[in-house]
């Protein structure tokens, strides 16, 4: 996709028919934050997971500059009436929504993981039986599932609307579209491998978990493997325990190590998504204030 053409001493308010000699610096550090993204692994592991999401903060970052440009904010204010700004503010709104259920799903996890963790450990004085409280959190786990379920589903029509193309736009719209759909899609795509592994999937399910992979032919969606997943971990050390695969004693330990890592991942993950959380609601805000002023 071409860069977006802004010009960085171009202060004023008209528009004018000769295209900048060069693309504005923070047109191109978009676009090589962009190339980094199209050029990621297919598969994550939650440090791999952590680092894109600070990579996503600093491309939203990117964008929020972008935003108060000059020229950027005369486009969108030109353009305001048409449907695919109404889409870039529902694309905002929908980040945010994802954003959140990843938070939620995070949060109730961390939450049924300290209270089994806490019941371990009184075990060891014989105080209780764990049986119930694991089969809680298996429960619990197919609750958060049920939950990102749904926020795939509520990703699937944003994810549709990135293959809008837009007609007889002049070259600077049409590259601000562009480039503006392109983060669109990475977005998704880091959103949709991140609650696929809170998730716990272990196999790459095109037809149900590939929402963004149709979007671009070079985006690969990542397919997580069971060693490189805490969640999936954990899952499985439930059932052993449930089910007697091993000896109680064996499951157990095993358990509380599986337990500890996946906090461990939790945290590193709530901490991304609550930087990028606090990039999109600014983001969103200026975008508001731009096409309401």
């Amino acid at each position: 996709m071409a860069p977006f053409p802004l010009n960085s001493k171009s202060h004023n308010h008209s528009r004018s028919n000769s295209l900048p000699s060069k693309p504005h610096p923070i047109t191109v550090e978009c676009n090589e934050s962009l190339a980094r993204f199209w050029a990621c692994d297919a598969s994550f592991s939650c440090s791999l997971l952590s680092c894109k999401l600070r990579d996503l903060q600093d491309l939203h970052d990117c964008i929020e500059k972008l935003v108060h440009l000059p020229l950027t904010q005369e486009v969108l204010f030109q353009e305001r009436q048409e449907k695919w700004v109404d889409e870039l503010l529902d694309g905002s709104l929908g980040f945010l929504d994802v954003c959140t259920a990843a938070k939620d799903a995070l949060l109730h996890t961390k939450e049924c993981t300290r209270e089994l963790q806490s019941i371990l450990r009184r075990r060891r004085g014989g105080e209780v039986e764990p049986t119930t409280e694991v089969k809680k959190f298996l429960t619990s786990r197919k609750v958060v599932r049920k939950a990102i379920l749904k926020a795939l589903g509520n990703m699937r029509s944003l994810a549709s609307k990135c293959n809008v193309s837009l007609t007889n736009k002049d070259h600077q719209t049409g590259a601000l579209f562009g480039l503006l759909k392109d983060i669109e899609v990475v977005t998704l795509s880091i959103f949709e491998s991140l609650l696929k592994f809170i998730s716990g999937s272990t196999q790459a399910k095109q037809s149900s978990w590939s929402l963004v992979s149709k979007l671009r032919h070079s985006q690969r969606v990542a397919c997580i493997e069971a060693d490189e997943n805490e969640f999936a971990k954990v899952d499985a050390a439930l059932q052993s325990f449930v089910f007697a695969m091993t000896s109680k004693s064996d499951s157990i330990k095993n358990l509380q190590s599986q337990l500890e890592k996946m906090e461990s991942c939790i945290q590193e993950l709530e901490e991304g998504l609550e930087c990028l959380f606090r990039r999109l609601i600014k983001i969103r805000v200026t975008l508001l204030n731009i096409l309401n002023h």
